[in-house]
């Protein structure tokens, strides 16, 4: 099964957890999920007024320059320890 298969399945997976994770735990599967799907953050910081869309953004700009392979497996790994 390759990387992206796994990524994929562990993204279908992520839909049906236990329980519902922490805030910070979404927040890190939210950004690893963008940074192996689409790579290093671009855009602008959202304002203070949206405090949700900037701590999502300042979790994934966390991960700027780890590729996706990296950032897929890391993915992979936190939903399956979620399981």
């Amino acid at each position: 099964m390759s990387l992206k298969d796994q990524f994929e399945a562990a993204v279908a997976d992520s839909k049906n957890l236990p329980e519902r994770p922490d805030n910070m735990t979404l927040l890190k599967i939210y950004a690893l999920y963008k940074q192996g799907s689409a790579g290093d953050v671009e855009g602008k910081r959202p304002g203070f007024t949206d405090m949700v869309g900037r701590a999502k953004w300042d979790a994934w700009n966390e991960l700027k320059g780890t590729s996706q392979d990296e950032a897929m497996q890391q993915y992979v790994d936190l939903i399956e320890s979620l399981k």
